[in-house]
């Protein structure tokens, strides 16, 4: 049985999610399906400058709260572009097994604001919710996007945006986008990219792919995260999102294909030992 080493980079600072568990499931899951065996870890690098190693076979890096414009500079930071720097090092040798990364929300901002490809600013308005996204004929080519419309549902939460993207940063950097946001209300508004490939082993998405829907029905059914959400965003958004929970065409099979076609891709003829 082959035996798969997962690295789980955390870059909440220490802000209540699910995130990281959902990411933990979903590996397990895989695993168990595939007659595999997982060892994922996670690495607080935000919080506390944990920083995996070069050892791992698969890199999942998370969301997280705040700013991804404040933190240049800092020492976590600086740290994880070393980290990614090692990692495509690794990529562009002669060395087997390819070391994959998949970069989630705020991990796609930074990557996109360290790379120049696009302008990255905050939103008018916070984006909460089910959404419909659109591939370009680029993502409608991409393997980890197999399966899904060309109009597919993501969840999405963010206060920030990556828009204006630089097509000339794009091709010098060998980065592909895949997909981009609904049609805004506001024509004058841009539309935010949401989903890159960084070469052959690196996918990033805006949104978040780990969210599974029945785990989320469950927590909007309790007092305490309901009144939250109500709160927050009011009684219709939240009839709205748990509407959309309950439709297996959106945010289930967006769940169902993103990150196992991730691993299926990252574990292909890989010569993992037991």
């Amino acid at each position: 049985m082959r035996n798969i080493q997962a690295a789980i980079i955390d870059l909440y600072d220490g802000y209540p999610n699910q995130a990281i568990s959902s990411f933990q499931h979903i590996l397990n899951t895989y695993a168990a399906n595939n007659g595999l065996t997982v060892n994922s870890r996670v690495f607080d690098l935000r919080g506390k400058n944990e920083v995996p190693d070069t050892g791992f076979d698969i890199y999942i890096s998370s969301g997280g709260p705040g700013s991804p414009i404040e933190s240049e500079g800092s020492e976590w930071e600086q740290n994880y572009w070393n980290l990614l720097g090692a990692i495509d090092t690794h990529n562009q040798s002669d060395a087997p097994n390819k070391k994959h990364v998949l970069l989630v929300c705020h991990s796609f901002q930074l990557i996109c604001r360290q790379y120049k490809l696009a302008d990255v600013n905050r939103r008018t308005s916070e984006s909460y919710g089910i959404m419909p996204t659109a591939q370009t004929e680029a993502g409608k080519a991409d393997l980890v996007l197999q399966g899904l419309a060309d109009n597919y549902y993501v969840f999405d939460s963010r206060e920030w945006q990556v828009v204006n993207p630089d097509m000339k940063r794009f091709e010098e950097i060998g980065a592909t986008l895949l997909t981009i946001e609904r049609e805004r209300t506001d024509p004058n508004n841009p539309r935010a990219l949401m989903a890159i490939r960084f070469g052959p082993y690196c996918f990033a998405t805006q949104y978040h792919p780990e969210v599974d829907p029945a785990d989320m029905k469950a927590r909007m059914l309790t007092d305490e995260y309901k009144k939250h959400m109500v709160d927050e965003y009011g009684i219709a958004k939240y009839e709205e999102i748990f509407a959309d929970l309950a439709d297996p065409a959106k945010i289930g099979l967006t769940y169902q294909t993103i990150i196992p076609n991730f691993l299926a891709q990252a574990l292909k003829n890989q010569d993992i030992p037991s």
